[in-house]
């Protein structure tokens, strides 16, 4: 059942996503907008490269809380439309507002619908609705990074985690997560095509959290 409110709340939920966070945190400590350099994406690992630790740090918290957010504004819609929590509809809604923070966070209407590739806000959606499986998803990442130190073949890895383990490990019966979670594998395959191109030639380029990198 599709509401004028219901439809008021998938609205704030892309404009949520649409926070450009990497764009006015550079904006505003650094003077430059994020996008004209690196990767020339405006989400968390452009922020590591280019903005630093620290703010890509909070560019990554931040674009979490996006996806994580809007995906429990179902919550809000009233449970006579989704339905009971953990319940087949009220996850559909969940799905439907996480996605539409996820588009906003790729097509920004407050930075000319330039975004990022929404890792960070599909991880915070994942959260929101299957925090066990985030959970693992999280583990892999840090393993591949602590490993090899790209962020874009970590982020690869944790996103195919996701429906592998709702299927294998956590059985879920809700046939929308299912298919969510193999939505996610092709994402991430989309957004990250020229980073898998990088990554073949050699050409990616590496992030040292808890190292220096040793000339």
């Amino acid at each position: 059942m599709i509401t004028v409110y219901s439809l008021g709340v998938l609205l704030f939920a892309y404009l949520l996503g649409s926070i450009p966070t990497a764009v006015w945190l550079g904006q505003a400590f650094y003077g430059i907008d994020v996008r004209e350099y690196g990767s020339g994406n405006a989400g968390a690992t452009n922020a590591f490269r280019v903005l630093g630790k620290k703010t890509g740090i909070a560019v990554m918290s931040i674009d979490i809380a996006k996806g994580f957010t809007a995906t429990k504004l179902a919550a809000f819609i009233g449970f006579s439309i989704t339905g009971p929590h953990h319940s087949a509809q009220y996850v559909n809604y969940e799905l439907a507002l996480g996605v539409t923070a996820v588009m906003g966070h790729l097509f920004p209407i407050f930075a000319g619908f330039r975004g990022g590739k929404g890792v960070a806000t599909l991880f915070g959606m994942i959260l929101a609705v299957n925090y066990e499986a985030a959970l693992l998803c999280v583990l892999v990442f840090v393993v591949v990074l602590l490993i090899t130190n790209y962020v874009s073949l970590s982020s690869i890895c944790a996103g195919f985690t996701f429906p592998l383990s709702v299927v294998f490990i956590f059985q879920s019966s809700i046939k929308s997560e299912v298919l969510y979670g193999m939505c996610v594998c092709i994402l991430i395959l989309v957004t990250h095509q020229k980073n898998l191109e990088r990554l073949l030639k050699g050409k990616e380029s590496k992030v040292y959290l808890f190292k220096k990198k040793i000339k």
